[in-house]
């Protein structure tokens, strides 16, 4: 069965309609790419209550796998999606924003300055990427690849350690 992705942009002049949005696109592109399905696409301002009602909504209600945010994760002082999200999150996931920032890094040394995080809500996997579309793209590629297993093991698919025994 294909992962089942929400694709969540947060951009205050997005969401108001006076900027379309680049990265949405981008990141729905290389998720269907990749077999994904999207079920769910919306764009968010930059509110902690209105992104964390989409993220707690998309992951108790709609058999999401995964959530990809995209935005909000730099200095300005309206970029508060990882406050958002550690605010809907039970369990976070460093490694996978380390993964990510690791890499960037390999770019440009701005990758410093991304805030993105990741975490688990239920069992649903959400991820913050970077609003800008070459650098969500980038960051999108350095976590697919694990995403599969990562579903599987939140869902409790007997199969998933079946890779990891001696």
């Amino acid at each position: 069965m294909p992962l089942r992705f929400g694709i969540l942009t947060v951009s205050d002049r997005s969401s108001r309609g006076e900027r379309p949005d680049s990265s949405g696109p981008v990141i729905i592109s290389m998720v269907e790419e990749q077999g994904g399905k999207i079920i769910q696409v919306d764009i968010v301002p930059d509110e902690i209550a209105e992104i964390q009602k989409k993220l707690s909504e998309w992951s108790d209600q709609n058999g999401i796998d995964v959530i990809l945010t995209t935005g909000g994760t730099g200095f300005s002082p309206r970029d508060i999606t990882p406050e958002a999200t550690r605010g809907v999150v039970e369990r976070m996931t460093p490694g996978i924003a380390e993964a990510m920032r690791a890499e960037s890094l390999k770019i440009t040394p701005h990758a410093m300055l991304s805030r993105g995080t990741a975490g688990i809500r239920g069992r649903t996997l959400i991820i913050n990427l970077p609003g800008s579309p070459k650098a969500a793209r980038e960051n999108l590629a350095v976590v697919l690849p694990v995403l599969p297993h990562a579903t599987a093991l939140l869902q409790d698919d007997v199969n998933a350690e079946a890779g990891h025994r001696i």
